[in-house]
């Protein structure tokens, strides 16, 4: 999700495929000043430099990485 000024401007999409581990990745920038970003055409080989770059973003401010795995309904308990 892109938020800018509060405000989503691209929306949640869950990883696929839907089992097996997930590396996630969140990264915060500090706008140099208020501006509109632009959302990435595609999401397919996203850059997160290339994304930085084209909304003169700078460097990030903090980052977090995690890994989540989702099992299969079968494999619950």
């Amino acid at each position: 999700m892109y938020v800018c000024a509060g405000r989503e401007v691209v929306s949640y999409e869950s990883p696929k495929p839907n089992i097996g581990i997930h590396r996630f990745v969140l990264v915060l920038f500090k706008q140099k000043r208020r501006q509109a970003v632009t959302p990435p055409s595609s999401r397919d080989y996203f850059s997160t430099r290339r994304f930085a770059a084209d909304n003169d973003l700078g460097l990030p401010v903090a980052a977090v990485y995690f890994n989540a795995q989702r099992e299969t309904a079968a494999r619950r308990r």
